[in-house]
């Protein structure tokens, strides 16, 4: 079940809970006599239903047609007519099914003050003399009906207008979620399609070289290939085919590149079995090899794995090309505004990213929590 679902649920409840507590005051309120007054009881209970049909009315037909539509001056305008119809209907009806005063409710001796009438005769045991006239208690009745369904128009609105606010951010959530999968999709295959056209030419060249090596390339090539369209597929991946990807990724990448490019690759010696979000590296390491290489200088580029209080720690070091001037530019490629967001949209605010730019090299530090 999903959370709007549940919200709905949950809110479908609520209100029956209240409406049922609601209609049950009229009873307990006879409870403690000695018999029910059913002609009193039955009116009380056609003024509430008056009232559960305002209610109804509100959050079935008025508020989707207008209120979240934000047509609010033909909601407050239908609001008030279906107050004005009801309280109308509801006590005509009312005159018209008890056209007889409602007999007060039988009370046991000594269940109050007796006060004396006008006339000087005894009031019944339990009442108070009522002082208003027919047009006040009427006038009364009126003004109390349209208060309380202005109140039940405004608290369920009220409510629902909560209820639709987190059912619209359920849905935001989810369509954030859908874009992180496409986001996360993207920058999985982000690696270079020139990287896959060098490395064939590269093994083209090896065949008549080296056939050995030519084979090795092949088939760190076609490892990369698997894990970009299987392992990386179904979620979170595990850190040991993640850092096998790395290695491929950095094995095949020497084979461009003359004896003046140090690479070094520094990883755990014991690989533990936790889970990670597949490709989280490979974007930051590309452009260290894209950037930070020179053809005519000697370069390096080290990668570095260490795992401390269940933090999976990167580090990224190279040397800076003589073309980049900042590591703004340094990460043009796919943007450090992309990469940041993955970040965010994956661990929240749970990661720590730092990028330093040094005289003659680039370091990029990255902290993200395992399982």
């Amino acid at each position: 079940m999903n959370k709007s679902i549940k919200i709905e649920v949950i809110e479908f409840l609520l209100f029956g809970v209240i409406w049922l507590g609601i209609f049950s005051i009229p009873f307990f309120n006879q409870w403690g006599y000695s018999s029910l007054d059913w002609q009193k009881l039955l009116s009380e209970w056609l003024r509430i239903f008056g009232f559960f049909l305002i209610f109804a009315i509100n959050i079935s037909v008025l508020i989707p047609k207008y209120l979240i539509t934000q047509k609010y001056k033909s909601y407050i305008l239908s609001a008030i007519l279906l107050i004005a119809g009801m309280t109308v209907a509801g006590i005509l009806l009312n005159a018209l099914l008890f056209p007889t005063p409602l007999a007060m409710p039988p009370m046991d001796l000594g269940s109050g003050i007796p006060m004396e009438l006008g006339s000087g005769m005894p009031a019944p045991i339990g009442y108070k003399l009522s002082r208003k006239s027919d047009y006040d208690s009427f006038s009364l009745l009126v003004v109390a009906n349209v208060t309380i369904s202005f109140l039940i128009v405004g608290s369920s609105s009220t409510f629902k207008v909560i209820g639709q606010w987190l059912i619209a951010d359920d849905r935001r959530k989810d369509l954030e979620k859908e874009q992180l999968k496409s986001e996360l999709a993207f920058l999985r295959h982000q690696v270079s399609p020139h990287f896959f056209m060098n490395t064939l030419n590269n093994i083209h060249s090896l065949i008549d070289i080296n056939a050995e090596d030519a084979k090795g390339a092949v088939i760190r090539l076609s490892t990369m290939m698997r894990y970009l369209l299987y392992d990386t597929a179904h979620g979170n991946t595990s850190l040991a085919k993640e850092i096998g990807f790395i290695e491929s990724y950095i094995s095949l990448m020497k084979l461009r590149f003359s004896e003046h490019v140090t690479i070094t690759l520094d990883i755990p010696k014991k690989i533990p079995e936790i889970q990670m979000p597949p490709m989280l590296f490979i974007s930051l390491l590309e452009n260290a090899f894209k950037h930070g290489v020179s053809y005519q200088n000697e370069s390096f580029v080290l990668f570095s794995l260490d795992i401390n209080e269940n933090r999976l720690n990167c580090i990224i070091k190279n040397s800076k090309n003589g073309k980049i001037k900042d590591s703004g530019n340094m990460y043009s490629g796919i943007g450090l505004t992309n990469i940041k967001k993955s970040l965010e949209l994956l661990f929240g605010k749970n990661y720590q990213f730092d990028i330093a730019e040094k005289e003659d090299e680039f370091h990029v530090f990255l902290s993200v929590p395992i399982e």
